[in-house]
């Protein structure tokens, strides 16, 4: 039993300095765990069963359902990126809020929440926000510190805001813990699905959205040359209603579309990213067809494919065409026909967004980098699977059970050190890694001792968005460096985190002594 252990204890640390010298997660991963597995059957101490069984356990990740939403959620985000319908949205509201004190910050806030709910992907809202608004912010004369933390803060919004890539990851992992600690505990299977996830993040993410407001607010109050109100430029045509419907109304009603659907119950997660990638394309090709040489035809077709989304989106909420009805009215018919001619419509609308993108040579490229995000995302899997596979073998499992289990201070000392660990792991390791390997381990024990599931992810959630904050190993700091000018000291980057970071303990304690906070919209959507 002491090989299995120290066998068990050698491959997680030979995996991390394996991370940590610069070689690819996904084979890193896969080729540690086949490694240690090799050398346990030679030593006796690994049955080769477990390995047998491999191919069934990718089989079955690769035909889960909710994963399918990891593409098409990517989709929409690059999509949205590459048509600068992104450097519209800040744009438009650092022109609605300019004038006020503070009001280049709350913009960044606001749009970098926008662009979390329409991207998830944390490295293109911080580099997307670090090219458009700091050197806005900078000639403006703000802060160099409070102008770096507020792009970073704003830009991890895209950990917990939904929809997001890492809640979906995460309930993925959080969804197999919980039914093996229902299992082990003798109870039957529970599901945590992708809804219930995006429900209980939705509080937390506002509730940080708003205290990164009301810090900027505080900061305009007491040092109001940190963040003076944008000068007014005789050169600078005002907003027009169109561009601010085109420009902010429209992706803010595509991300309220996409949400509602999935929490609302109309929809399952992916056939909500399904709608948004396909809107995400309407938008595109609507912001390109402004700009580059197309035929007149293109936007009113973009448009009415907008108001058909919008419009299935509402009769879906009021039609109640049950599976297994013995009867449907005239009216049902009526509405089947009428929902059947809007879809052909935004089929039609969808053909003339491609065709928009395509002429303005964005298609390929946003496909090319959708496909390596995606293809990233899947091998790290199939690599962690097999990590936690050999993992369990070697009778790694029950030897974080015992460890969480003898802690002192009981599960409270247990949930402490896990959100520790995950938090230093945070600094070197990207998300997926930590959700694919860590979370299956340590969340069984810890839904065992009595956490709710939701509750636990989200605090997860929360915890590794502090970690990519966090100088000096912050990604999103990385991120800023890499996109900032030279004129911005790295000091002050870290120093201007500093206080967001503050503020995002504040919320992980509010969540952790209100668990109502995570749990309770996630109820209220289930009844």
């Amino acid at each position: 039993m002491e090989i299995e252990i120290l066998l068990a204890v050698g491959m997680f640390a030979a995996a991390i300095a394996a991370l940590l010298a610069g070689y690819p997660v996904a084979f890193t991963l896969g080729g540690t765990a086949l490694l240690f597995a090799l050398m346990g059957i030679g030593l006796g101490v690994f049955p080769d069963a477990f390995l047998k069984g491999y191919p069934a356990r990718i089989q079955g990740a690769m035909e889960n359902q909710v994963l399918i939403a990891v593409p098409l959620f990517v989709i929409m985000g690059v999509i949205l990126e590459r048509s600068r319908v992104a450097e519209d949205l800040l744009h438009i509201a650092s022109r609605l809020l300019g004038r006020l004190r503070g009001g280049l910050g709350y913009a960044v806030v606001i749009v970098g929440a926008l662009l979390a709910a329409s991207t998830g992907i944390v490295g293109a809202t911080v580099i997307t926000m670090t090219l458009i608004a700091l050197p806005s912010m900078l000639r403006q004369g703000y802060d160099p510190r409070l102008a770096a933390g507020t792009i970073a803060a704003s830009g991890t919004l895209g950990q917990i805001i939904p929809p997001s890539i890492v809640l979906i990851l995460l309930a993925d992992a959080i969804s197999n813990a919980n039914q093996t600690a229902s299992m082990a505990g003798g109870g039957g299977p529970s599901v945590v699905s992708v809804g219930d996830l995006f429900a209980g993040a939705l509080v937390p993410g506002l509730l940080l959205v708003f205290t990164y407001l009301i810090y900027i607010a505080a900061s305009a109050w007491m040092r109001p040359a940190s963040c003076p109100p944008l000068q007014a430029d005789s050169d600078d045509p005002a907003l027009t209603t169109q561009e601010i419907v085109f420009g902010l109304g429209a992706p803010l009603l595509l991300i309220m579309v996409v949400l509602g659907a999935i929490l609302g119950g109309v929809a399952s997660p992916t056939e909500a990213a399904a709608v948004g990638a396909g809107g995400a394309i309407l938008l595109a090709g609507l912001r390109l067809s402004r700009e580059d040489e197309m035929p007149g035809w293109v936007a009113p077709v973009l448009i009415s494919g907008l108001i058909s989304l919008l419009t299935l989106f509402l009769l879906a909420n009021l039609m109640d065409l049950r599976v297994g009805r013995e009867e449907i009215s005239a009216g049902d018919w009526a509405g089947i026909l009428f929902a059947g001619l809007l879809s052909l419509a935004f089929l039609v609308s969808l053909a003339s967004g491609l065709y928009a993108l395509s002429r303005a040579s964005q298609l390929l490229a946003a496909l090319k980098s959708a496909s390596n995000i995606t293809s990233m995302v899947f091998m790290i899997l199939i690599g962690a699977s097999l990590f936690a596979l050999v993992f369990r073998g070697f009778g790694g499992d029950d030897l974080v059970t015992a460890l969480l289990s003898a802690m002192p201070g009981g599960k409270w000392g247990a949930l402490a050190l896990t959100m520790l660990v995950m938090f230093v792991l945070g600094f070197f390791l990207d998300f997926i890694e930590i959700v694919f390997v860590v979370v299956p381990l340590v969340a069984p024990p810890l839904i065992l001792l009595g956490f709710d599931p939701i509750w636990l992810a989200i605090l997860m959630a929360l915890n590794l968005q502090t970690s990519f904050l966090t100088p000096p190993f912050g990604f999103a700091l990385f991120y800023l460096r890499g996109a900032a000018p030279d004129e911005l000291a790295t000091l002050d980057i870290w120093r201007g985190a500093v206080p967001f970071i503050g503020l995002q303990l504040f919320i992980i304690a509010c969540v952790a002594g209100m668990p109502w906070l995570a749990t309770w919209l996630p109820a209220l959507a289930a009844n």
